[in-house]
């Protein structure tokens, strides 16, 4: 059964092409460097890697977070979607910011990423935990 607006659906799908093309990149740079297992010490893969990491180790929860919003019934669907079109643009930013990044040097789309992971994340995260606890108090 799809949730009551069907919003988280259309931004787990984007995410999932989105893995897809992270996914492909480490393939490519794997293939490029002749490097099976790790980085073999090429920064560039490192790199992708790492996005792709970085993306695995926080869509899960942030869509997990955002379908449970959208089942409460208890926000509007316009602020579903611009919560979900912020995660999802923060993920591209995220990868252009890592993988554009020279060094240690500052990346301002790195930073606009992390924001837009952080953000949803606590917004979602205190809206849920509102809504648990007005139905205790």
């Amino acid at each position: 059964m799809l949730p009551p607006f069907a919003v988280t659906p259309l931004y787990a799908a984007l995410c999932g092409l989105l893995l897809v093309v992270l996914s492909f990149r480490v393939i490519f740079l794997r293939g490029r460097h002749g490097v099976k297992i790790g980085d073999g010490g090429h920064d560039d893969l490192a790199r992708a890697i790492r996005v792709q990491g970085n993306f695995v180790e926080y869509i899960p929860l942030l869509l997990l977070l955002l379908f449970l919003l959208e089942l409460s019934r208890q926000a509007p669907v316009w602020i579903l979607h611009l919560l979900g079109a912020v995660i999802f643009l923060g993920r591209i930013l995220h990868a252009v910011g890592v993988t554009t990044q020279r060094g240690n040097a500052f990346s301002l789309p790195r930073l606009l990423g992390i924001c837009c992971t952080f953000v949803p994340m606590t917004v979602i995260s205190v809206w849920l935990l509102l809504v648990v606890l007005q139905r205790y108090i």
